[in-house]
């Protein structure tokens, strides 16, 4: 008979030691745990000026050029509701603006303020990302994740799978 404390009870494969073991989680689990990890981080490096991960992207982009929220959204991935609440957080903070276009007053043209420039090469500094995210790998192993992680990006997903943009 099993124990109700557990103590005879068999390993199971998300209990005892395959769970404590992350050498031996699913791939797809260790994958997804590092990408959270790495989110959570990034998102606390961001706190600091207001943004998310969400959020910097857009800054990104609008440091390029101007922009309407149509093309932020699927620029980003999001949906245009999603990017319309992104767009309101990134304004009241001084990151950006957004004026009617002029020609369809339906429209707006969202344009980086100064502010929003400084946050953004601030905030996105490619030397604290790859720090956060390589942390414990050697030079070779950073080459290898990344030419591994380029080819998971390029394979298309199968049709009928949901790629959670």
């Amino acid at each position: 008979m099993l124990s109700i404390m557990g103590k005879d009870r068999p390993e199971s494969k998300w209990g005892g030691r395959v769970a404590q073991d992350i050498s031996r989680w699913p791939t797809g689990r260790m994958l997804s745990s590092a990408a959270r990890r790495v989110e959570r981080e990034w998102n606390a490096h961001l706190a600091g000026w207001d943004l998310n991960h969400a959020s910097l992207p857009v800054l990104v982009l609008l440091a390029q050029r101007d922009h309407s929220q149509r093309e932020l959204a699927a620029a980003t991935g999001v949906t245009e509701q999603t990017m319309s609440r992104i767009l309101a957080r990134m304004e009241r903070t001084g990151y950006l603006t957004r004026v009617p276009h002029r020609d369809d007053k339906r429209r707006h043209v969202i344009s980086l303020s100064p502010a929003g420039l400084a946050t953004m090469r601030e905030a996105a500094d490619v030397g604290v990302a790859e720090a956060m995210t390589t942390r414990g790998l050697s030079a070779e192993q950073v080459v290898q994740l990344r030419e591994l992680l380029t080819v998971m990006m390029r394979e298309p997903p199968e049709a009928g799978s949901d790629t959670g943009g």
